[in-house]
Parts: C-alpha cells; structure tokens; sequence
C-alpha cells in the first residue's frame, strides 16, 4: 500500500429504518415495473438531494429508496442479494474490509460488471485499485473523503482554547477542555464502527509516516500488527481516553448522540470523517466547522492523513431493472450527480473535470490530497473482512476493560494470516 491520493473507505454514515430493500422499508412497496428503481443506501442526507435530481432529469422514473445504518446495513445486505431479494442499486464500499466491500460481494458474483460505463476508465488508479475485483470494475466511487478532527469554531472560541498542533498539545488541550466543563471531542462507540476512525487517525501517523510500504511487508508475512507501530496507535488511544479527551461513557453514546454534541457545543468537536460536517450543520446551521488532522506526534511536517474513497454504488448482478439502475449510477458518476454528493457530504470528486469548489471547512484536507501526505483507509487491502470486525469488537472490549490492545492485535493478526 503505497502513501499516495486517497482510496478505500469505510465510512458510514447513520440513517434510521431496516434495510429491506424489495420487500418492505421506506417507499419500498410493490413491484418493479420499467420506470421503478429500488435502492439500498447506507447514506442519509446527501442520497436523498441526487436522487431527487435523477428523478426529475429522468420523467416518469419511481425511485424506491431505503437508508440504514452502516452496521445495519453490512448484516442485511447479502441475505437480501443471496436470497433474490436485493435491490437494483445498493450501497458498496471499496476494497475488502467489511461484507458489503466491493471485493466481498464481487466475488461471489452478486455486482454487475461495470468496466464498460463510461466514467469507469477515468477513475485515478489508487481509487480504480480497491473499485474493481479481478480487474473488473463495480464499484461507481464518487468521493474522496478524510478523516481527523472535526471542531466547532463557536465552541473554541466560546472556550477559549485553539486547536492543538502537536500531541503534547492535543493531550493539554485534552486537559484543558474538561477543566472548562466542555469535553473536547464526542465519541459514540456505541456504534462499533466508530471505534476504529480515532486510531486509524493516529496509525496514519505513527505507522506509515516511518514505514509507507507497511501493507506491502503485512502481505509479504514480513510485519504483524502486534509487532508494529500499531501498538503505538494503541496507546495512544488509551492515552487520550485516560486525560479526558472523550465525555463520559463513550460506549453508551451513540454515532447519533456523538453528532449532536460537537454540533450543539457540548464537546469541542468530534474525531471523524468529513461527512460528518453536513451532518453537524443540519444540526447547527449557523454553525462552523473544519476539519484538520489529528496530531499524532510532535513533528507536524511529518503527519499524515487518512484519505480514502468512500461508499459508491454498485448494481446488481440480478437487478430487475437493470437499465435503470445503470442509468442511476452513471448519473451519480456525472458531473451533475458527483457535485450534489460531495456537496451534501462535504467531500472532493473522485473526478478532477467537475468543476467542484471544495467547501472551505476542506482546506486541509485537499493540501494533504494535494501534497501526497494521505494514506488509505486502513482496512480495504485487508484480506478478509473478519480483520476489522475483530479490531471493531476488541476496541469495544478495551473501553469496557475486557480485552486489551496486544489481545485484540493478536487476534487481528490471526484473522489476516487467514486470508481470504
């Protein structure tokens, strides 16, 4: 896995209702006749603005929609495909780091090969890398998301504190925060996906600033995850929890709960994604929010990024409205549709000829973009997704004191020596 421009997402963004995207959910009713599209989504509050647009660009088109949570979604979304059940268009993250990753519902030949549209050869490499299986393209990835601290300005300024440059400088802010009576970052880890966005904010750091071509010795059997700096990543997680860096109870805090108080001020922000930003401001409209990295160590020209493709769509490979869906996706792969996403979410187009002016809550995250300072998502050259499913349960069990992070690295390790 080389440091490069970003691929592999597992963000995952929280929406209500069950996945059901055939029989029953949200406007999931009925058949499917020429003009029905039904679609499956992880995503909540940025599909809905593009769907609406293909629809109106598209006369006469019925767009049967279903949104879930991404832990929701993941458990469901291959009964529904194995089943027959599934939808025309669903939901799929690159690579290979959780069930519903391109690689994972590839394989089994659930997604339609998408080689021949015409965005697909466009893509940049490192994003076409974790699109495709066997060099087959299905996977239609419209953004470049990053992750690190998200603050809210009004809260820092009503604190009076700035935001720190160093980890020294992260952990007195820490510090400094709770003596205010404001925590300074919301984590709900009651979801467990959330779990992992904080660490893999400081493995980027700790582990591919010393040692970029990590992956490479991981696949070659040269490196483990206990053997590594990942140890390190741990620790300093453990770290933050220990000076006062979370609010209380961070495993009886919702992703939901977590949104609603870095965007009320309760906490001075929240480490996650970019797409979090739209989230927070549905919340809090007039509110401002930037995203920078999260500081690792004590050497700021030295940090990194995690920056990575996010969840595209996929259609398919039994879809009863296979023109359509194909329609749809190559409207989200459009200009006009890449646009309304990244717009919504609060992310850059995996296409550089869209015209896109990136938010300014962005500029951070496109310098790292620009200069090359971003690793991947850690996760979506994993080879199989039990890996990260064991790191999501083990970091849980750490925060409730049942596990410990040689344990849960141990255990990661064995899963990847699984392989596929």
């Amino acid at each position: 896995m080389m440091r490069t421009r970003p691929f592999a997402l597992v963000a995952a963004v929280t929406a209500a209702g069950l996945l059901a995207a055939c029989s029953g959910g949200t406007n999931a009713t009925g058949g499917n006749s020429s003009s029905t599209l039904i679609i499956a989504s992880q995503d909540q509050g940025s599909v809905e603005g593009v769907v609406k647009a293909f629809e109106k660009a598209n006369p006469g088109v019925d767009v049967r929609l279903t949104t879930s949570s991404a832990d929701q979604y993941q458990q469901q979304i291959r009964t529904k495909l194995a089943s027959g059940t599934g939808p025309d268009v669903m939901s799929v993250w690159p690579g290979n780091g959780n069930p519903a990753a391109t690689y994972t519902l590839a394989k089994p030949g659930y997604l339609l090969d998408l080689s021949d549209r015409p965005w697909a050869a466009k893509l940049p490499e490192a994003v076409k890398k974790v699109s495709q299986y066997q060099g087959k393209t299905y996977n239609g990835v419209f953004g470049l998301n990053g992750i690190g601290a998200v603050y809210n300005q009004d809260a820092l300024h009503k604190a009076g504190l700035t935001a720190p440059g160093t980890w020294s400088e992260l952990l007195d802010f820490c510090r400094d925060a709770t003596a205010k009576g404001t925590p300074a970052f919301a984590l709900g880890i009651q979801d467990n996906w959330v779990t992992q966005i904080v660490l893999y904010a400081l493995v980027a750091t700790t582990v591919y600033g010393p040692d970029p071509d990590f992956d490479k010795k991981m696949q070659a059997g040269q490196a483990t995850f206990a053997k590594s700096p990942w140890t390190t990543a741990m620790a300093k997680y453990q770290q933050m929890y220990k000076a006062g860096c979370f609010q209380k109870n961070p495993l009886g805090t919702s992703y939901e709960a977590s949104q609603e108080l870095a965007a009320t001020g309760k906490t001075l922000g929240i480490i996650q994604g970019n797409w979090i930003i739209a989230l927070l401001k549905g919340k809090n409209p007039s509110g401002k929010f930037t995203l920078s990295t999260l500081p690792a160590t004590d050497t700021p020209a030295k940090f990194l990024m995690p920056g990575a493709a996010g969840t595209g769509y996929g259609v398919n490979a039994k879809a009863k409205n296979k023109d359509l869906a194909l329609k749809f996706v190559d409207f989200v792969m459009s200009p006009q549709g890449m646009n309304l996403f990244v717009k919504a979410q609060g992310g850059l187009p995996t296409l550089s000829d869209t015209g896109f002016t990136p938010d300014p809550s962005l500029t951070e995250l496109s310098a790292f973009v620009n200069d090359g300072r971003t690793v991947p998502f850690m996760d979506q050259l994993w080879p199989n997704p039990k890996v990260q499913q064991t790191m999501l349960s083990g970091l849980q069990e750490i925060f409730s004191a049942q596990s410990t992070p040689d344990k849960v690295l141990q255990a990661m390790d064995a899963d990847y020596k699984a392989g596929s």
